[in-house]
This record gives C-alpha cells, structure tokens and sequence, in this order.
C-alpha cells in the first residue's frame, strides 16, 4: 500500500478525527493512520465525558476556555450529529478545609485568566444539586462548564470527516516515521509507506515509540483508569461534579444512567488491555467514594464498567508543537486524561499549524522543548 496525501494524522480518535474534520474543512487532503480496526475504541471512547475549564492547569485552560466559547455550543449542528452537550456547570466538592484550599488555589489561578469560576458554601452546593451529602461543605463553582457524550462527539467527527473527503487507514501499526531530506515525510506501517507534506502525531501513548523513531522523547507512561455506568434513574442533575482530590468525576446522562470516571490508576498487573475488565475491588472502591458524596445513589445498579488507557505526560499537561529539529512533524499527544473537553479546540489549532498559519490560542507553554529533550 502507497497513498499521498497533504497531511497524514497517526491516530484516529478525537484529537485526530476533529484535526482531519478541520484540515478538510480548509481544502486539504488527509490520511489518518488507525491502528486499531474502529474509531473510538480507545480513550476517546472510554471517558467521562467532561467539558470543564476548571480545575485545569492555567497552561491548557485557554484551550478550554476557547473551546466552550467558540466550538461546543454549536458542535451538534455543526457536525450533524447530537452530540448529548449539556452545559449546566460544574462543582468540585470538597470536604475538608484542605479540600476547599486546593479548590481555592485553582480557583484563584483560572479567576486571574478570566475565567467566571468561584468558591461556593457548602449550603449554596446543596442548593444547585440537593442529592448532594451534608459533608459537603464547600466546592468551586463554574457556571460555563458541562458534558458531552465522548463517543457520539468522535464519531460525528470521524463522519463529518470522511464526508469531506479524509481517507482513513484502519489496522495501520506504525512501525516508523521517516525523514526525506532532512524532514519528515514518510510513515511506514506494517501495511505500506504513506507520504505527505506534514505528519500530525496524534497516537496517545503510542505517540511515544512512534516519535522516538526521528529522535524525540518526551516522558509520558501509561495509565489505566476505570470507568462504571449506573442502570437509569430519576431526572436528579445534569451538572458535572468532580472532587478536591480528584476520587472521582462524572454526570448523569440524558438516558438518566450516570457515568463516573475513577481518579486513582489501576494496578497493571491486574490490567493490561481494555478488553479486561476492572477489578470488582476497584470497582467497589469507586462506588463507595461517589455514595459518600451521593449517598442518593447508593441503591443505583452498576451495569457495566470498563478500562481505559491514557497518556500520562511527565507534568500533566500535552505536548502541542512543531518539532524544529524535524521539520514537517507535529507533535499532540500526553493529554493526561482530559483531552476531550479541549479536543475540538485542539483540532483547530492543529489544523492551523499544519497549515502554517498562527494558532488562535497561544500554545506556546506547551511546546515538547520543555524537557530535556534527548536527539538522535
């Protein structure tokens, strides 16, 4: 197999398919590299749901900020597709004085890059969502936050996508990127040799490997995190809550299902593929950490749960950035588990720079120059 495009994107889940979908948009051809045999199936599929701008590190918070104004309210018309965005806030609980100083520090750091967001009382918590415990006693509050369904929001990318033309390569394990006078040009997989102007890398943990093929590490490893679904219940709240110490976060859908994301990784000795299930005790550990904050939910059913693997970067924020040593590749990978939220953002953004035009959001704190960088 040998296909040329404009651009070649490894990775097909939300950072790559919502690049494709915006690259296309601007008359490029496209190629996304999918190692697996459908789009989804890994993180992009596998998460929460969130889009918060709190709680945030202030490096990647204007990508969120951007993103909740500009793209998510009219996403659903846009691609087509009802992609279940509710924007009805976000609460950070805490329960302790400690909590509330953690939640008060992000607060102070979002509030000073103009983000509408503030500490609320334990009382005022209770009166935007009443299922909440009494020991609850305070919780950063911000109004513009919400949620969205992750799978539905990939897939309508990846459709609107092929729509304009993006061609998709499924079962493509990249073996290597490869340089053509002195840049990246080509990327071989066990199938064949692909050839565009500009590589986007985009693979989510496996974006390390790939990379380090052109001589570019960047620290990253990989986590898995599990994720549970409730049978339905009763219309209760629509806003997303999270924790101080991130135990958990999650929201209850439009079908009344709640879906909860666990903060704490799994052991991977126990899992080593999302194809295995969590183990009941970590399971069990997560409900018991979400009764004690929703004691309203201690007779809802857990129906299924699941695995999902993330690409843990060294100080918890991605790398976004032209590699200057390897002219014609972009690195974007090492979102650390919240990628969704700012992927419609980070897929303009990425779709500028592969077109050498200036971003809309400065990114320039996330550049991969941030570590010791070691070249080959």
């Amino acid at each position: 197999m040998k296909a040329n495009a404009d651009v070649i994107i490894i990775g097909g889940g939300i950072i790559g398919c919502s690049t494709a979908y915006y690259l296309a948009k601007k008359g490029k051809t496209v190629i996304v590299l999918e190692k697996g045999n459908k789009i989804g199936y890994g993180g992009s599929g596998r998460n929460g749901g969130g889009v918060r701008q709190s709680g945030r590190d202030k490096r990647e918070l204007p990508l969120a900020m951007y993103g909740v104004k500009n793209l998510w309210p009219h996403l659903s018309e846009e691609l087509g597709t009802d992609v279940e965005y509710y924007q009805r806030g976000n609460l950070r609980l805490g329960k302790t004085d400690e909590h509330l100083k953690i939640l008060q520090g992000l607060t102070d750091v979002a509030v000073s890059l103009g983000l509408d967001v503030k500490m609320i009382s334990g009382e005022d918590v209770r009166e935007i969502c009443p299922h909440l415990s009494d020991e609850v006693i305070g919780a950063s509050w911000c109004q513009s936050d919400g949620h969205a369904n992750p799978l539905l929001t990939t897939l309508a990318f990846y459709s609107k996508a092929n729509m304009f033309g993006v061609h998709f390569f499924f079962e493509q394990s990249v073996l290597a990127i490869k340089k053509v006078a002195g840049r990246a040009r080509k990327v071989i997989t066990t199938s064949g040799e692909f050839e565009a102007e500009k590589i986007v890398l985009a693979a989510g943990y496996e974006s390390q490997a790939i990379a380090k093929t052109v001589g570019i590490t960047v620290p990253m490893k990989k986590l898995a995190l599990d994720t549970l679904i409730t049978d339905a219940q009763p219309p209760m709240f629509y806003q997303m809550l999270g924790t101080a110490m991130a135990d958990f976060y999650g929201h209850q859908t439009a079908h009344g299902s709640f879906i909860f994301g666990a903060g704490t990784p799994l052991d991977s000795s126990t899992v080593k593929s999302v194809v295995d299930h969590p183990p009941a005790s970590a399971t069990a550990a997560t409900c018991k950490g979400i009764i004690g904050f929703i004691p309203a939910l201690k007779h809802a059913k857990v129906v299924r749960s699941w695995v999902g693997f993330i690409d843990w970067c060294e100080d918890k924020v991605p790398v976004l950035d032209h590699v200057q040593e390897v002219p014609g590749l972009i690195l974007a990978f090492g979102f650390s588990g919240h990628g969704f939220g700012i992927a419609p953002c980070v897929g303009t953004v990425l779709s500028e720079m592969a077109c050498d035009e200036t971003p809309s959001i400065d990114i320039s704190e996330l550049n991969y120059g941030r570590f010791s960088v070691n070249h080959i």
